[in-house]
């Protein structure tokens, strides 16, 4: 539905706004190429310099990344994402390890008391969906998958900061997972999830925390070599 038309300030607010929109709720989900530019422009119905201030802003907030040749595409969900990825994207590996292993432990142990049915089918789901996204062989299917996983657990905490903090994270993690499995899934760098699932169902908030924790730092050897290991 085209745009109403107010003074161009207004206007290109606007626009930013309904490109965020589009970002925040899934519908260009990370990694994804956003519409082109003149297909953005019959969308919205305004003008192409419009959209392309929205679009330049956006960039400049760390949402898009502006590709020469290739496109625009998602690269965070919310400002302060994009600015976590800059800050952290050459952090070492290990304290990215240990952050996540931080607050998810923390988080599933939170789960595993406050988890709703409703909670509970999503997990398993998205388990699911992890497992075939392995079985298939797609890395970048997988590190998804296993990223919405994750999420799905610590949103389970029902604790709304801490779940908003992860996901602003999420991109970070997401780099660090794909460094972790290598350039392939390999039987190796497998990981089963369905105990942490099916401590978090029977309210064992010990071993849903322990489980949690685990998982970080069953990494391909060598990966922290540089951190002494």
């Amino acid at each position: 539905m085209p745009l109403s038309h107010p003074r161009r300030s207004a206007l290109s607010e606007q626009v930013i706004a309904a490109l965020r929109q589009q970002i925040t709720s899934g519908e260009w989900p990370v990694g994804s190429r956003i519409p082109t530019e003149p297909e953005l422009v019959e969308q919205l119905g305004v003008a192409r310099n419009t959209v392309r201030e929205a679009v330049r802003a956006l960039a400049h907030n760390g949402l898009l990344d502006i590709r020469q040749g290739s496109g625009t595409y998602v690269v965070a969900t919310s400002e302060l994402a994009g600015v976590m990825h800059r800050r952290f994207a050459d952090a070492d590996p290990r304290d990215i390890a240990e952050l996540r292993s931080t607050l998810e432990s923390s988080a599933a142990q939170m789960a595993a008391q406050r988890r709703t049915e409703k909670d509970l089918k999503q997990l398993d789901a998205l388990l699911l969906r992890r497992e075939q996204a392995w079985e298939s062989g797609d890395k970048e299917a997988f590190v998804t998958a296993d990223a919405t996983f994750h999420l799905a657990v610590v949103s389970a905490s029902h604790n709304d900061v801490m779940t908003a903090m992860y996901a602003d994270l999420g991109e970070v993690l997401r780099d660090w997972l794909r460094d972790d499995v290598g350039e392939e899934l390999t039987p190796e760098t497998h990981l089963d999830h369905s105990g942490l699932v099916d401590a978090i169902r029977a309210g064992d908030a010990e071993t849903a925390a322990a489980r949690a924790a685990s998982y970080p730092f069953h990494c391909r050897p060598g990966l922290f070599s540089a951190a002494g290991e």
